[in-house]
């Protein structure tokens, strides 16, 4: 006996010895059979001698694939698994065969996906914490460094504007309102890079700010509900929620041409579930990117359920539940 990944793995005869063995029981008792069976082949076969090794072949055959099929089934099934496996899904192991050649490709496959789902926990959030470390280091730059220069830049125009001449004061106006709005789409990227809001204020006002921007930018009117008594998320969680509902509402931005858009903040049970859903033009064959691949990252990282929907009546709807912080 052995054990792989939690997995207990029984020690058995190479597959190899299982098939020989098999075909070799098979083909040792239809020997057998021939040599104490009543009957002898002629010469030239009759008709009864030909039935009996027909049906004595069709006999061996059967056997044969019976012990094969019943020893050999599992192997096909990993094989199918491994083609289609996705480790950003959350997906149970295979069954695990009580004995048979199948047994131990199937304990050393779930033992792999144990240890892959480890590794690529461990390493996406390591490769998501030093990413929103440098999100943090960028916003606080800008933030700290280009918009205190643009500020600047902005006091001294406003006092150029009020000593220049009259010919070059709405010329001096229109460049002050450039920097005015470059200053404050470079805020504005800060606090997407690094919601500052999320730290010092929670989620759901960290929401409100996010959706205020939305429709700042955006053709679309947005809907917000949120549901009563919100339990208490760990930072972690409140912080996948937001770069969830973040994504979402870039991509029906970008993407789905929607008149109204909705984000709820409910709870459900013992979860608390995120809805971005919007009803432009969704897609059937979604194919999902970098951005879903990223969302799906970090709520596996929390422990939640990412599901995606988008059809092109309806639009999409992008669900993430996450579980609340167990006492």
């Amino acid at each position: 006996m052995g054990e792989a990944g939690g997995v207990t793995i029984r020690r058995e005869l190479p597959l190899y010895w299982k098939v020989f063995l098999i075909n070799g029981a098979v083909l040792s008792a239809a020997a057998l059979i021939l040599v104490l069976a009543p009957f002898t082949v002629s010469r030239r076969a009759v008709v009864s001698e030909v039935v009996v090794l027909v049906v004595g072949l069709a006999v061996m055959l059967l056997t044969n694939a019976t012990l094969l099929r019943s020893s050999l089934a599992p192997i096909d099934r990993v094989v199918r698994e491994m083609a289609t496996v996705d480790l950003l899904e959350a997906r149970g192991h295979l069954d695990q065969p009580r004995s048979n050649p199948g047994a131990r490709l199937v304990g050393g496959f779930n033992a792999m996906l144990d240890r892959l789902e480890l590794e690529r926990g461990t390493s996406n959030a390591k490769a998501l914490a030093a990413q929103e470390a440098e999100r943090h280091r960028v916003a606080q730059e800008l933030h700290d460094q280009v918009g205190q220069s643009l500020t600047v830049v902005l006091l001294g125009l406003k006092q150029l504007e009020q000593r220049a001449p009259a010919d070059l004061a709405a010329e001096l106006a229109l460049l002050r309102e450039s920097t005015r709005a470059g200053l404050d789409d470079i805020r504005r990227v800060a606090r997407e890079l690094r919601p500052g809001v999320l730290d010092d204020l929670g989620l759901v006002s960290a929401l409100t700010a996010l959706t205020s921007d939305f429709t700042s930018h955006s053709t679309a009117s947005i809907r917000r509900v949120v549901g009563p008594g919100l339990p208490h998320l760990s930072p972690e969680s409140e912080l996948v929620v937001y770069r969830v509902a973040q994504e979402a509402l870039t991509n029906a931005h970008r993407h789905a041409e929607a008149d109204l858009v909705e984000v709820s903040l409910t709870r459900i049970g013992d979860r608390v579930q995120l809805e971005v859903s919007d009803d432009g033009t969704g897609r059937r064959d979604l194919v999902p990117g970098e951005g879903v691949r990223g969302m799906r990252e970090r709520a596996l990282l929390v422990g939640g359920q990412l599901t995606i929907t988008s059809s092109e009546r309806s639009g999409t709807v992008v669900r993430l539940t996450v579980p609340l912080e167990q006492p």
